[in-house]
This record gives C-alpha cells, sequence and structure tokens, in this order.
C-alpha cells in the first residue's frame, strides 16, 4: 500500500505536502524558487533549511535541460520583540 502524498509533510513552517509539492512540479516548477512561489515551501520560519534538501531531491528526478540551478541558502530569521524595534525611535516621533 502507498502512503497518502497528502498527509507527508515535505515544509513543516508552511505545512506543504508532497502532494502539493509534486504537483507544482507537473505543473511545470523546474526550479526550488519556482516551487516556492507555487507552494510556498520554503518561505516559513527556517527560510528552507529544513526542507529544501528534499525539495532539491525531488527536482533532481527532472531531466536536467529541464532544471536550473539553485540559489544559495538565505539565513533564517528570528523574532525581534517590539521594545527593541521601538528602542532606537524618539519619543516625539510617536503619536
Amino acid at each position: 500500500m502507498e502512503p497518502d502524498k497528502s498527509k507527508i509533510i515535505v515544509c513543516r513552517c508552511e505545512e506543504i505536502t508532497l502532494a502539493d509539492i509534486e504537483q507544482a512540479i507537473a505543473q511545470g516548477a523546474r526550479t526550488l524558487a519556482a516551487v516556492k512561489v507555487r507552494t510556498n515551501a520554503g518561505m516559513g520560519v527556517c527560510q528552507g533549511m529544513t526542507c529544501r534538501r528534499n525539495i532539491e531531491r525531488m527536482l533532481q528526478g527532472l531531466e536536467p535541460e529541464d532544471s536550473a540551478p539553485h540559489s544559495p541558502y538565505r539565513f533564517p530569521v528570528r523574532t525581534v520583540s517590539v521594545n527593541d524595534l521601538s528602542a532606537d525611535l524618539d519619543k516625539e516621533d510617536c503619536p
């Protein structure tokens, strides 16, 4: 029995499934960037640090002329408190 691809999570941050990725590739996504645009995979908090390799493996199954090289990794985002953001503001600038 084959596993249900709609229940296999590839991108945990954005909850993108294996079926979502395969559908994007079937619709013409040939690069990691194209998969991101179609599915939001790799756009979550980790910026693709957990799912990028799996998506790249899926893209490697394509014919070489159909796939393109991928861009370098981006640094993960991190949370910033409102206090840190407002620390540099002058009191006069605030309403």
